[in-house]
């Protein structure tokens, strides 16, 4: 053997030995698990402690119906006094469908544009999913905040706000306030749906580590 035969020049790979990180897959995973949990129910309306509905993610989005009982009146008509309950049927039928929520319609649409920049190997594109993960965690948070503005936990005072009233329970408040505690709790869906989209943009952070 030669042993003057020049040395072969080391090989070089572009892709860094960073393992999974370097992949597209976290982040795509995280931030479809993000979206679909949106179909999970995201908030528990309660009517003193008792379970009346559950709302998932998308319907807070998209808006919702108000469940009714089997009499097919509307939970909250029951808890109407009989001298007002002419004005009180008023006040919750017309208020049974609620509109979309701003948050809500945003997270969820950062989380798809999220999804369909993490499936691009362009720096810039990884870059933009990582800012629709972190947008969308700030959109989660401020749906929860929004949410709870808008609900006061204690019935007196809702007869006395104002501004939006989310389930239309403020004529109900001025007559049953001694008997009704109305409350929204936040479920595990919800707080899952915030992590998948805090992971996701970390996963982003991390494979743009790995590109030169």
């Amino acid at each position: 053997m030669d042993s003057n035969q020049p040395t072969p020049p080391p090989i070089y790979s572009n892709a860094k030995a960073t393992g999974v990180f370097g992949t597209k897959v976290p982040a795509s995973v995280a931030f479809i698990a993000g979206v679909l949990l949106f179909f999970m129910p995201f908030i528990d309306i309660k009517c003193n402690s008792m379970s009346l509905q559950q709302v998932s993610g998308f319907q807070l989005a998209t808006g919702f119906q108000m469940k009714n009982n089997s009499s097919g009146n509307s939970y909250f008509n029951d808890l109407k006094s009989p001298e007002a309950d002419q004005e009180i049927t008023k006040g919750t039928t017309k208020t049974d469908k609620k509109g979309p929520n701003l948050f809500a319609m945003v997270a969820l649409g950062l989380g798809v544009l999220g999804l369909l920049f993490s499936f691009t190997n362009a720096k810039a594109g990884i870059g933009l999913a990582m800012v629709t993960g972190i947008l969308g965690t700030a959109a989660l948070i401020g749906l929860m905040i929004d949410i709870k503005k808008k609900v006061k936990v204690d019935t007196p005072d809702m007869g006395g706000g104002s501004g939006e009233d989310m389930l239309g329970l403020n004529k109900i408040g001025q007559q049953v306030s001694d008997k009704v505690n109305i409350t929204v709790d936040f479920t595990t869906w919800y707080y899952v749906a915030v992590i998948a989209f805090i992971a996701a943009a970390f996963f982003c952070y991390k494979r743009m580590q790995t590109l030169r």
